[in-house]
């Protein structure tokens, strides 16, 4: 009877490496693939969360040269980049109008005739 089961081995540990290899490798493209579906959830994460910050800071850029009646010309830069970056992320809603805005206004500020 053990003579049975060592020959059996014997014969057949071919099959046993190919199913323990199988096995392992089966393994391992499951883990890489939780990984990749998890990284991609984070990568979208990050995208969304750049994305709502570019739009904040444009929402408050405008409020604050919309107050002050003037933008000068670096913050008309800075509004400029962060809707570049803005809008390759996909953003696309208020902040084109806002930037157009921001960008038509003048860069100091008007003298009052009184």
């Amino acid at each position: 009877m053990l003579t049975d089961i060592v020959q059996y081995i014997f014969l057949h540990w071919v099959e046993w490496l190919f199913l323990a290899i199988s096995a392992l490798l089966g393994w391992g493209y499951r883990q890489l693939t939780k990984r990749q579906k998890a990284e991609a959830e984070r990568n979208t994460a990050l995208h969304e969360g750049m994305q709502a910050l570019l739009r904040d800071r444009i929402i408050q850029a405008y409020n604050h040269y919309q107050d002050k009646q003037y933008c000068p010309i670096y913050g008309k830069e800075n509004v400029k980049r962060m809707y570049d970056a803005y809008h390759t992320l996909g953003g696309n809603d208020v902040a084109t109008k806002l930037k157009d805005t921001l960008l038509e206004m003048p860069e100091e500020l008007a003298e009052r005739e009184e």
